[in-house]
């Protein structure tokens, strides 16, 4: 059997980076929650991103404009629309299991919304460069301005991060991501837990397995550092931060590996019953499962990154069935399901989902069959919180070079800034007015002179 020292562990540990992974988990101080409501929120990335004219569709005599615009490629039929009740848009036909959400008051659509740096319509965007967002159009770019909400700058951090800044911590992070890290999560002060969407959380570098060769040797030197030592107070600390760890772990896999009763039980296709397998419907799947244990884990506060790839649909994006259709089902499936399994725990008025995406793409199709980068785009929001069945903003002029378009092809100037739709609903998720310019550092423009947040909540 190999034995090492605790001298020698020291060093093996560092080396093996399970100590870094152990880090994610009770490194914060144990503050107590301060609020006894609970609220959460899902922000779901689409990369790459979503053509979401074709998301949401007029069905009234904006059709005729609409179809001539995006040409026979990539126009939707219209008779293939999901109709959205009281409003005069309906959905792609792939995302028909969000019309029960709509019906039941859980949908909202905000359209036409994108990165800026200042308010600015056509006259402007031609007269004053230095009123755009830099490097529009650019996957990393925008997907940078959307995260860290600065539009003209290189951002170090992202709204999700300065997010857990603010927020009361608990032993385990109240912002989770099951998506991998990326600038979103990215605080000044506090650090994000990134989980996996399948198994449990791990010991990095060990192996309780293998008991044999380097893995076994580094979890047996694990286990042996944890053991209570009178050695000396570091080696006593020590022992006793990672044996909390190693708690919390096993608190952690409890919530991610055990199912609560019924919960996944609501990701499934409702044509067809199947048990969802993307990736997306994983991800919100075990979203479902940490919001159940909100009280184990002692949050009165959850923020939580998801994510969805492959919108960049430069050729055979498709209409109503293809490449792009596909996607949109997964997203719709995943999201009604997890509407649902919010509501078998009496938590659809506690929780909201929302999406967000780099940019929203050119509305002519161009000759392969796709559609190229472009800016303003439309959104999706559930959750029982909000005011029911409500389209906000304005489906811009489809008119190509248009006074809606900042080019000929349909890219269209957005008229809701990403901080008046993300910033409605971390105000709900309970951000401190004082605290909104922290969050989102160019606040001060979006919230004055005729500016605000999305009137989305009730």
């Amino acid at each position: 059997m190999t034995t090492l020292s605790r001298r020698s562990f020291g060093k093996l540990a560092a080396g093996t980076g399970a100590l870094a992974a152990l880090s994610q988990i009770g490194r914060s101080s144990a503050l107590a929650a301060t609020s006894t409501d609970f609220r959460a929120t899902v922000g779901i990335f689409l990369y790459g991103g979503n053509d979401s004219w074709n998301m949401i569709v007029p069905t009234d005599a904006r059709y005729a404009g609409y179809a001539a615009s995006r040409g026979t490629a990539l126009a939707l039929p219209q008779a293939s629309l999901v109709p959205l009740t009281g409003s005069a848009y309906g959905l792609h036909p792939a995302m028909a299991a969000l019309q029960p959400v709509w019906n039941a008051g859980g949908l909202n659509v905000v359209l036409n919304t994108g990165t800026l740096y200042a308010p600015i319509d056509k006259t402007l965007y031609n007269s004053r460069p230095d009123l755009r967002p830099t490097n529009l159009m650019s996957h990393a770019d925008e997907q940078a301005h959307w995260q860290g909400l600065l539009a003209r700058d290189n951002a170090t951090d992202g709204f999700l991060g300065r997010l857990n800044d603010k927020l009361a911590q608990n032993a385990i992070s109240p912002v989770m991501s099951f998506a991998g890290s990326d600038l979103i999560l990215l605080g000044q002060q506090k650090q994000a837990l990134v989980l996996p969407i399948a198994g449990g959380v791990t010991r990095n570098g060990a192996n309780t397995g293998s008991p044999n060769g380097a893995p076994g040797a580094r979890e047996a030197a694990l286990v042996a550092f944890a053991q209570p030592s009178d050695a000396s107070l570091i080696f006593s600390q020590t022992s006793g931060t990672i044996t909390g760890a190693y708690g919390l772990v096993d608190q952690l896999n409890s919530a991610l590996v055990t199912s609560p009763p019924g919960t996944d039980a609501y990701f499934v296709d409702p044509a067809t019953g199947t048990a969802l397998s993307s990736n997306i419907a994983k991800q919100l799947m075990r979203i479902a499962r940490m919001i159940a244990s909100r009280d184990t884990l002692g949050h009165a506060r959850q923020a939580y990154f998801a994510t969805q790839g492959s919108y960049d649909t430069h050729s055979a994006q498709g209409a109503a069935s293809g490449t792009q259709a596909n996607l949109l089902k997964d997203l719709a499936l995943a999201m009604a399901g997890f509407y649902n399994a919010m509501g078998s725990l009496g938590l659809q008025q506690n929780v909201t989902a929302f999406t967000m995406s780099d940019f929203g793409r050119t509305f002519r199709g161009n000759a392969s069959g796709g559609s190229d980068h472009a800016w303003g785009g439309n959104h999706l929001v559930v959750g029982g919180a909000l005011k029911p069945q409500l389209i906000h903003g304005k489906y811009p002029d489809t008119t190509l070079g248009g006074a809606d378009d900042a080019d000929t092809v349909g890219r269209f100037i957005p008229t809701i800034a990403q901080e008046e739709y993300l910033g409605a609903i971390m105000r709900w998720h309970g951000v401190a007015a004082t605290d909104m310019s922290y969050v989102f550092p160019n606040w001060a423009t979006w919230n004055a002179n005729g500016r605000g947040p999305v009137p989305m909540f009730a």
